[in-house]
């Protein structure tokens, strides 16, 4: 009876650390999806003067996770998950993410990484059962946007739904802030300060997204959609978004 139970706890032990162990290499910024080619709008932002200090930076992200590609790519990552495990349609999934794009850089921008994002899991990590959700995805027609790349990735590895939204949208919002640090300028303590204050934002946006019930996925994010667009026209630029 004892071996029994230590040989339990040693599985579970071990499924949970390369779950763990995934996500952090995953949505590690040295992962190479390009996120670091992205700023999604605030380099234009910082160059029309609506970002100046940390201050603003921490309501600006904030700002985009409970309106604006935050909430809407939370909303995708559940549905895809959930398609993934057979609880909805994986074709209505990805071409709603492909669809519910502002502009045509923020586009690019879930466009770019999705495919990155699957050729690199599916390189390393050969799973059978995401081999065929990425194939059932791409047999659509339409790009897989990045959200509905690593929630199909996270569902074929086992890895909770939970977790895997929390990773990714730290990862999401710990790239923007990596852009503004460069753009605007700030320093990186200031970088981290931004983080910290952006916690509990975060922690909202993952139980918002897991409560019960449907879900519907939208964006309403004006004035980053704005500054995407005036990104397309700027003269001298860092980033592609």
């Amino acid at each position: 009876m004892i071996m029994i139970t230590t040989t339990t706890m040693v599985t579970m032990t071990t499924t949970t650390e390369a779950a763990l162990f995934r996500l952090m290499t995953w949505l590690s910024p040295s992962f190479p999806v390009g996120a670091f080619s992205f700023s999604h709008g605030i380099e234009a932002a910082a160059e029309a003067g609506l970002l100046t200090d940390r201050a603003g930076l921490v309501e600006w992200i904030g700002g985009v996770v409970d309106f604006g590609a935050g909430r809407l790519d939370a909303s995708l990552f559940r549905l895809a998950f959930e398609a993934a495990r057979g609880e909805g349609s994986l074709e209505d999934v990805v071409e709603t993410a492909d669809l519910h794009r502002g502009t045509s850089e923020l586009a690019l921008e879930a466009r770019v990484q999705g495919l990155a994002f699957l050729d690199a899991v599916l390189a390393s990590w050969p799973n059978p059962r995401l081999q065929a959700l990425a194939a059932a995805a791409r047999a659509t027609g339409r790009p897989v946007a990045y959200p509905v790349a690593v929630a199909l990735a996270a569902a074929a590895h086992d890895v909770p739904l939970g977790p895997a939204l929390a990773a990714f949208l730290h990862g999401f919002v710990a790239n923007l802030i990596s852009a503004a640090v460069r753009i605007i300028p700030l320093g990186q303590t200031d970088g981290q300060r931004t983080m910290a204050a952006l916690e509990p934002v975060l922690a909202s946006a993952v139980a918002r997204t897991l409560a019960p019930g449907p879900i519907t996925p939208f964006s309403s994010a004006v004035m980053v959609d704005f500054c995407s667009m005036a990104h397309e026209r700027q003269w001298t630029r860092l980033f592609r978004s």
